[in-house]
C-alpha cells in the first residue's frame, strides 16, 4: 500500500534552496515508488541565520526550538500521515513525541546510531557544529548506546562550506576530501568501526559522493537509513500492529484535548500552520 511520510527538518528549508533540492533528489532515490514524502522545515524566522547553529549551541534555546517537532508530529497525525521522520541528528524530544501520537516516529540520530551497531562494534561522530561536542556523549547515552560510542571529531569543514557544496561539483569535491581525511583520522586514532557524518547536510553530501568507507570504517548513509526504516515501521504498524510502548511515565499518552489546551496556554498551538514546506 502507498504511504505518506512527514519529513521534518530543523532548518527553515526555504532559506536553503540548494540543500532542499539535494534533499528532495536523495529522498526520491531511496524511498519506494509509491511512498509520498512531504518535506517540512521549521517556521520561517525561527533562527537569526539560515542555519540553527548559533541557537542550538545553547541548551535552553535548543530545547525551546525542539517543541516545533512536537507541533509537527501532532499536525502530521491530524492530517493523516502514516509516519513522522525527524531529520535532525539529536532527534530532539523523540521519546516525548512518540508518547503523543499513534503513528511511527523515526529520528535521524536515534536510527543512525542503532544501525551503526549492526555494521561494527564502535561508532563515532563527525560534526561541523563543534560547539556542542560535550552534548553528544550524554545524548548517545540517553539512547542506551554510550558503551559503543568513541566520541566526536570535527569534520574539517564549516556549515557554510557544506551549504555551498550542494549543487556545486567543484566545492563538493573539496569538502568531501577534507571530511574523508578527518574520518580516516577518527578511525585510526579512536578506533571507530563505523562513522556517522552528523549533520544531515553533511551526511547528504557524502551520500552524493558515494563515500561508503573512511579508513576502513563504514560510513552510515543517514538519510537512506532513516527513510527506509520509516517505511519498515509503517509496514509493521499496518501488518502487525506494532507501535511505541504506552507503559509507564515515559511512554503513556496524555489526553489529546489536554495536550492542545496546555500547548495553547504556552502559545505553541499556533505554530502548526507556520511550519514551512519546500513543495
Amino acid at each position: 500500500m502507498p504511504m505518506k511520510l512527514w519529513h521534518q527538518s530543523m532548518t527553515v528549508l526555504t532559506d536553503l534552496p540548494g540543500y532542499a533540492n539535494s534533499l528532495r533528489t536523495r529522498i526520491n532515490q531511496v524511498v519506494r515508488p509509491d511512498t509520498e514524502v512531504v518535506m517540512h522545515g521549521f517556521a520561517p524566522g525561527s533562527f537569526p541565520a539560515n542555519y540553527p547553529g548559533p541557537d542550538i549551541a545553547h541548551d535552553y534555546l535548543y530545547k525551546l526550538h525542539s517543541h516545533q517537532f512536537v507541533v509537527a508530529a501532532l499536525e502530521a497525525e491530524r492530517q493523516g500521515y502514516d509516519a513522522v521522520v525527524m531529520a535532525s541528528l539529536p532527534s530532539p524530544l523523540i521519546r516525548e513525541v512518540r508518547s503523543l501520537v499513534d503513528i511511527p516516529v523515526l529520528g535521524y540520530g536515534d536510527t543512525a546510531f542503532r544501525m551503526a551497531g549492526m555494521y561494527g562494534r564502535r561508532f563515532g561522530l563527525l560534526l561541523f557544529n563543534v560547539e556542542r561536542t560535550e552534548f553528544w556523549p550524554e545524548r548517545v547515552a540517553e539512547f542506551g548506546l554510550g558503551d559503543n560510542f568513541v566520541g566526536v571529531r570535527p569534520s574539517g569543514v564549516t556549515f557554510n562550506e557544506v551549504a555551498a557544496a550542494h549543487g556545486n561539483a567543484d566545492a563538493l569535491r573539496d569538502v568531501v576530501a577534507r571530511v574523508v581525511a578527518s574520518g580516516e583520522r577518527m578511525a585510526s586514532e579512536l578506533g571507530a568501526d563505523v562513522i556517522v557524518p552528523g549533520e544531515m547536510p553533511l551526511n547528504l553530501l557524502l551520500a552524493q559522493a558515494k563515500v561508503a568507507q573512511m579508513g576502513g570504517a563504514t560510513v552510515v548513509d543517514g538519510l537512506a537509513t532513516l527513510f527506509r526504516m520509516a517505511e519498515v515501521a509503517v509496514d509493521l504498524h499496518r501488518d502487525s500492529g506494532m507501535l511505541q510502548s504506552r507503559r509507564g511515565f515515559y511512554h503513556s499518552a496524555p489526553g489529546k484535548q489536554r495536550v492542545r489546551e496546555v500547548m495553547d496556554f504556552y502559545g505553541l498551538g499556533a505554530l502548526g500552520p507556520r511550519l514551512s514546506t519546500s513543495e
